[in-house]
């Protein structure tokens, strides 16, 4: 029995009459972008941003994604022609659409002469990236961490990057000789400012190479900051097994996500851009507003709600949200955060739309999931807010359960939760510190430190305490009990 077709070019016309599909001829399309980091979030939010531009008949601006790491997307989606389904659900139904504009693949490790040539091509204006907070390289200072193994090899070898920078900082370089148009560098990941940090550790990296090389990024380069939001649980079997029963083809790499989509970007694109402010882009001038709102807000509840949840044994956000000890204690954490960001913000209204997404039960958003690199995450989280709070001389009690909640969870693994169960780059650290503290309180300030959280802060010592009463209680009492206690 021969096995059922696959979705790609030749099988879009026999889909389901209900899934939506290109509208455009893709053989026609144009690559105009390269992003590194092709993984579900980019899939689900900036590709599919690109696919109502092509759509509406932009059709200068398809795709190369490329993969840092893994090859697994790229060879999910080459036999696909790089098409993939985008599953939106709630509570009413699921509706399906086929994405087309990522029109090539790579992966880096593989090829990076592929990726370099990519990135060079004239006709790509903007590079754009989600490739998570851990991929700047930075220390524990904020600044670009030049001991790093593959921060030193991409120095010496230039023309074999393994870094984000590495890959930049080369293809700049060779457009610069080439007589080439500079591109525009777009950050999409969750960092405070992330054009504006990723342009500091790209100047520096490319300083390390060459003095000249560095002023000509700092004075051509733009690197718009932007804010993206939508909410991305990994796919899984089950869901392919789903969505290909719906289709009536195979698809061996969907994605499942939210109806909420945003996206707040600094209209800084020398090079040109597409119309993404037509489908529902926010072309701003200043981007910072928006992004402290989601990072303290939703992604500070978010990070809490999964340490927590790990804790109570809550698989899923709307597991853990259901729970009312946890659901009361976002409401506390919301009651915090709100007060450190600029009263213009409309946050109540924000964090009411953030109630209806948590509480959506078709997206099995898993905890260990959004557990993963809380040390790189929790600065700009959480650790920005309280010390905000602590600044106005109010409370941060509740933002600190947030970073004990993180550790005791951290230590958890191997013991009330399966080894390996989240990851963290401070693993191995953490591991030594959780062996040779004798208690909560010298647990916290080591890992104040090796993490570099509130340094040089007057107030770093009483985000300390917090953060140990609440491992204390956490490691004696349990979640329940530590929740009961702080919420009375």
């Amino acid at each position: 029995m021969s096995a059922p077709a696959s979705l790609s070019n030749s099988t879009l016309a026999a889909l389901s009459a209900d899934v939506v599909r290109p509208g455009y001829d893709r053989a026609r399309t144009r690559p105009g972008i390269v992003h590194l980091g092709l993984g579900a979030f980019h899939r689900a939010h900036q590709a599919v941003f690109v696919d109502d531009c092509l759509n509406s008949g932009e059709t200068g601006w398809g795709i190369i994604g490329a993969s840092l790491r893994s090859p697994d997307t790229r060879d999910a989606l080459g036999s696909q022609d790089g098409l993939y389904t985008l599953s939106v659900v709630d509570g009413a139904g699921e509706t399906l659409r086929v994405i087309g504009s990522i029109v090539s693949s790579l992966v880096a490790p593989e090829n990076p002469a592929a990726l370099l040539d990519a990135m060079t091509d004239p006709g790509i204006s903007i590079v754009t990236l989600t490739v998570t907070e851990k991929a700047y390289l930075r220390d524990a200072s904020g600044n670009l961490d030049l001991s790093h193994p593959d921060i030193a090899w991409d120095l010496a070898n230039p023309d074999q990057p393994r870094t984000v920078h590495g890959f930049l900082i080369e293809a700049i370089a060779r457009r610069r000789a080439a007589g080439i148009a500079p591109f525009t560098v777009l950050s999409c990941d969750n960092l405070p400012a992330n054009g504006a940090t990723l342009k500091r550790l790209a100047v520096a990296f490319a300083k390390a190479r060459d003095a000249d090389l560095s002023a000509f990024v700092e004075r051509e380069i733009a690197f718009p900051s932007s804010m993206v939001d939508r909410i991305v649980p990994a796919t899984t079997d089950e869901d392919r097994a789903r969505i290909s029963q719906k289709l009536g083809v195979g698809d061996a790499w969907p994605v499942t996500t939210e109806p909420f989509l945003q996206w707040v970007i600094e209209d800084d694109f020398p090079s040109g851009r597409p119309g993404w402010e037509r489908f529902g882009a926010q072309m701003v001038k200043d981007v910072a507003p928006f992004e402290e709102m989601k990072l303290r807000l939703l992604n500070g509840s978010h990070s809490s709600i999964a340490y927590l949840g790990l804790l109570m044994n809550k698989a899923t956000v709307c597991d853990a949200f259901a729970d009312p000890l946890i659901r009361q204690f976002v409401s506390r954490f919301w009651s915090e955060a709100i007060a450190s960001l600029p009263a213009r913000l409309n946050s109540a209204a924000y964090t009411a739309e953030l109630t209806k997404r948590y509480d959506n039960p078709a997206i099995r958003h898993r905890t260990a999931q959004i557990a993963n690199d809380g040390s790189q995450k929790l600065p700009q989280r959480v650790i920005a807010a309280a010390l905000d709070r602590l600044e106005a001389g109010a409370s941060a009690r509740h933002l600190m359960l947030a970073l004990a909640a993180w550790l005791a969870a951290a230590e958890a693994r191997g013991k009330e939760l399966p080894a390996g169960h989240f990851t963290d780059p401070l693993d191995s650290t953490l591991a030594g510190i959780f062996t040779s503290a004798a208690n909560a309180m010298e647990i916290a300030d080591a890992t104040f430190d090796a993490a570099g959280f509130a340094t040089g802060s007057p107030h770093r010592q009483a985000l300390v305490g917090m953060t140990a009463g609440h491992l204390d209680s956490l490691r004696q009492n349990g979640a329940e009990a530590t929740l009961k206690e702080l919420l009375t």
